[in-house]
């Protein structure tokens, strides 16, 4: 399936895929519906840090990182895709931020000192397996609220499948909204407005 960058510096360009099935990327559809979503929430991604968990072929943070963003940190844990992921960042010619591959479990990224040493991220966006269980999404979120590793006004998507089981979001993140594109589900949440200053 061959998948382009939508907008920004690099529109148009074609992102090389990645190898075989142990990926699903994001559609280009669902792509255009997280960034309408995110354009929504931010007027524009000038300036934003983005982290891209679960990135495979780092369609979401390549994206991030044409249209603006500043800081884009994707996490990959096969070593082969982050290759992939490298050469389609490499796309983003003269981009006003900076990006960055980390070959690692997402789990082990928000643990470690990288996830904190650039500052909060205003988005973080994670496409983990659709097998992954709903714990493990949930231990997950409870780690980037106790590493405060989310802007107090930042949003969390995450991409799962639409017919699955629902997660928890943990006290005090709470769903914005879902938006659906076929198999998969995207599921919005942030900082609860009683919580924020």
């Amino acid at each position: 399936m061959k998948m382009r960058i939508i907008a920004g510096s690099a529109k148009g360009k074609t992102l090389i895929s990645p190898p075989d099935t142990r990926t699903r990327p994001t559609s280009d559809r669902a792509r255009e519906g997280l960034f309408s979503s995110l354009l929504s929430e931010f007027s524009s991604l000038a300036g934003i840090h983005f982290l891209d968990l679960f990135a495979g072929s780092a369609a979401v943070g390549v994206e991030a990182l044409s249209r603006g963003a500043q800081i884009v940190h994707a996490v990959e844990s096969e070593g082969d895709m982050g290759n992939v992921a490298i050469r389609n960042f490499q796309l983003v010619k003269s981009p006003a931020g900076s990006y960055r591959v980390f070959h690692t479990k997402a789990a082990h990224y928000l643990e470690s000192d990288h996830a904190i040493a650039s500052g909060q991220y205003d988005v973080i966006f994670m496409d983990p397996p659709y097998e992954l269980s709903n714990a493990v999404i949930e231990e997950m979120l409870a780690t980037i609220l106790t590493r405060k590793l989310l802007q107090p006004k930042g949003i969390i998507a995450i991409e799962r499948e639409s017919k699955g089981s629902a997660f928890s979001w943990p006290t005090p993140l709470e769903e914005i909204k879902v938006r659906s594109y076929g198999q998969g589900s995207i599921f919005y949440g942030g900082y609860s407005a009683s919580v924020l200053p």
